[in-house]
């Protein structure tokens, strides 16, 4: 290298620059606008090779954010341009071209979606476009392959995609589906029809079957992309792939070259094949997608798998003396394996007198294992650590040790009972002394051991010292529990209310249709399903009796925490229950609103009755006040759960409702039992949002249609939005277009 050439030079400045960029994905912001001069389509050859690399790698850089290559890619499209327009160019700078122009087609297709004015960008974006398909057929290979990378973008990015969020456009996927039809540069109709078009070119190479491992394999790799970004394209794509053959060149002479370019299409093609069924095991075509894998996969065997033993011929006349190959299980019948005996290890024998539980599981004459104090370990790590051990040791050298144990056990048995014999036990006259008696074998199996360990009592006076055999002693009784306290009480109460949560949480859904005996009377507890355990939970709440707060029995809770008020707010089981209640239905209300329907049901049938119940005895009381003469006061509170959790859960769902949710917002104002004006303000809430004005009018709509109770009050509420929101105003239209009335 010159270091007097300019070229040069200014190469190595770049390398520098290039150095800065590559360390600070930020600096690509400053770098590449002073380079793009430097780049240009007049500069030397050597230039512009280093020019296509380096705007290759910045628009491919992950570190480069998108809003920056974006603007960057605007500058680079006239280089680009010039780059692709020559016609006697460089082939290295060509195909570092098509590789950024890959890149930033879906940078400028979402620059022109929110910028229609400006029309130089889209339109050196096409003038880029066809000069890279012009070379689609006759460039070399290395610029096809580009090529094949550019048609897969311009797919992708002119086929419907996803949205995600469509008042956010901007964070969506760049695609077709967010084009406006009155777009005044982009036509959604051309350019979907260009992109199927582009699809069929591409497809074009596998239907064809061609030979060329290189561009098939590129092309196979660009698929696998479009098959898991598009649905809509996905089975057109498979079809196609399950129609080429990739073993086309073993018709050829078996070449080295043919062998590896067979086995580099077979690969890619089963990879993208087995990539398809994992993502999805219920694909339409799995079951012909395995029928050619397994064809794909003998014919490969047959093809190129030519290190297998020739078959044996079916009748042979002559004795060959060559051994013939057989199945495993056929040699192993005429091989047997031979067994090993291996040494039986010895263990040392137990001490004289009692034995303690540690000797009586000690195997070893190992001092420092003898002496190791286990305690001085974690319980759970010494858990973890036993676990791993168990499964590190041969079965055939556990039994073992097992059993000798077991003959310990059994000797120490033995002695025992022969010990409490000669101690002062004397047989009858009628027994027989031969039965007594049990010959101690020097070897005996497992079974004949765990025979043994059955028939004997367990050696209780070999273990504890003073305790002698012929002490009876006399019943144990457990003592009686000390009385909860009233705090205790509602501790407990409150850990079975968790596990009932618990259980709910997972129970399964009834399924819709199966018989079950609906109503107010029906029983709580007739399945495990989740109605059944809802219903259960809310009669727990509503139904039972239990601490309320100013009841009698909270005085000794208010003595235990000094009149904490907070403590007693929280106290009670049943304000517990629909503390949880309400927020096991919250978690997840777009699936558990049937729960939240059941569960204001029964608070609203609990407050109803309790307001007969309290009407009724303000009645007697009364009569009763005026006979005596004497005054009557009021003793009942009535507690009005239903309206307090109604509004609740209202104001905690409210929030996440979006359009969507009409169906849901109906339901739930159809089927709950009551609603009041404060409960139908919540909902003329929703129509400050654009969005949920529709869904609340129809929601208001269908009340007034099917609910009678509340039509009035839904009309007025109809007639406010009239009145003073202009947005609303629209949603107050009837279906033929006049006035809801």
């Amino acid at each position: 290298m010159d270091p007097s050439d300019p070229v040069q030079t200014t190469i190595t400045q770049l390398e520098q620059a290039r150095g800065i960029a590559l360390a600070d994905a930020k600096s690509y912001v400053q770098i590449v606008p002073g380079v793009l001069p430097i780049i240009g389509a007049g500069a030397a050859i050597e230039l512009k090779r280093w020019g296509s690399e380096f705007l290759a790698e910045t628009f491919a850089s992950p570190q480069l954010a998108q809003d920056e290559k974006q603007a960057l890619c605007l500058k680079a499209l006239p280089v680009l341009n010039q780059y692709l327009d020559a016609e006697s160019e460089d082939m290295f700078v060509v195909k570092e071209a098509v590789q950024s122009a890959a890149s930033i087609y879906p940078l400028v297709f979402r620059h022109t979606i929110f910028n229609p004015s400006d029309s130089t960008s889209w339109q050196l974006l096409n003038s880029i476009k066809g000069h890279i398909l012009g070379r689609m057929d006759d460039a070399p290979a290395a610029v096809r392959i580009c090529c094949v990378k550019f048609i897969q973008r311009v797919v992708q990015t002119q086929t419907p995609g996803v949205i995600t969020d469509p008042r956010r456009p901007e964070a969506n996927e760049v695609s077709i589906a967010l084009v406006p039809r009155d777009h005044p540069l982009m036509q959604p109709d051309n350019l979907e029809a260009e992109a199927s078009g582009l699809l069929d070119r591409i497809l074009g190479i596998l239907q064809e079957n061609s030979s060329d491992a290189l561009l098939v394999t590129a092309t196979l790799n660009c698929l696998g992309a479009l098959i898991r970004s598009r649905a809509s394209i996905a089975n057109k794509i498979v079809n196609t792939v399950l129609y080429f053959n990739p073993l086309k060149l073993a018709n050829s002479p078996m070449t080295p070259a043919n062998r590896l370019k067979i086995k580099s299409m077979e690969r890619t093609t089963r990879a993208l094949l087995l990539n398809v069924i994992k993502k999805n095991p219920s694909h339409p075509l799995a079951g012909r997608i395995h029928e050619y894998l397994e064809h794909m996969r003998r014919s490969r065997t047959e093809i190129l798998d030519v290190s297998r033993k020739r078959a044996a011929p079916v009748d042979v006349e002559v004795v060959d003396t060559k051994r013939q190959r057989v199945a495993p299980e056929v040699a192993a019948q005429f091989n047997p394996p031979t067994q090993q005996l291996t040494p039986q290890p010895q263990f040392p024998p137990l001490p004289p007198g009692p034995v303690s539980l540690a000797q009586l599981f000690t195997l070893t004459d190992d001092p420092g294992s003898k002496n190791f104090n286990v305690r001085a370990i974690p319980h759970d790590v010494v858990v973890r650590i036993v676990i791993a051990l168990l499964q590190t040791i041969p079965k055939n050298e556990l039994d073992i040790r097992v059993n000798a144990v077991r003959a310990r056990y059994l000797n120490l048995a033995q002695q025992q009972s022969a010990s409490a014999f000669a101690a002062g036990a004397r047989p009858t006259e009628d027994a027989d002394e031969d039965d007594d008696y049990e010959p101690t074998l020097p070897t005996e199996d497992a079974e004949q051991i765990a025979n043994k360990l059955d028939s004997f009592p367990p050696p209780v006076a070999v273990f504890q010292e003073g305790l002698f055999p012929d002490v009876q002693l006399g019943p144990y009784r457990i003592p009686d529990p000390e009385p909860l306290s009233q705090l205790d009480a509602i501790q407990v109460g409150r850990q079975i209310i968790d596990r009932m949560f618990a259980s709910l949480r997972v129970a399964e859904v009834k399924p819709k249709g199966a018989n079950s005996t609906v109503g107010f009377n029906r029983l709580a507890a007739t399945g495990q399903d989740r109605d059944s355990l809802v219903t259960l939970i809310c009669r727990i709440a509503t139904r039972a009796t239990g601490l309320e707060p100013g009841d009698d029995s909270m005085d000794g809770i208010k003595k235990e925490h000094n009149g904490d008020s907070k403590f007693l707010d929280d106290a009670p089981i049943p304000s517990y229950i629909r503390e949880q209640m309400n927020l096991f239905v919250v978690e997840d209300f777009r699936q558990r609103i049937d729960c939240a329907i059941a569960w204001l049901t029964e608070e609203w049938f609990n407050d109803t009755v309790n307001d007969q119940k309290s009407h009724e005895e303000r009645h007697s009381a009364t009569s009763n006040g005026a006979s005596n003469g004497t005054p009557v006061q009021n003793r009942v509170a009535t507690k009005r759960h239903y309206r307090k959790w109604t509004l609740k859960f209202m104001d905690e769902i409210f929030h996440y409702l979006d359009r969507n949710d009409r169906k849901l917002l109906i339901r739930f104002l159809a089927e709950i039992p009551e609603l009041d004006r404060g409960m139908l303000t919540r909902v003329q809430a929703l129509t400050t949002d654009p969005d949920r004005v529709a869904m609340t009018i129809q929601a208001l709509q269908y009340l007034i249609l099917f609910k009678p109770p509340v039509r009035d009050l839904c009309l007025d509420v109809v007639e406010d939005l009239w009145k003073n929101s202009k947005l609303a105003r629209r949603g107050c239209q009837g279906a033929d277009g006049q006035d809801f009335d």
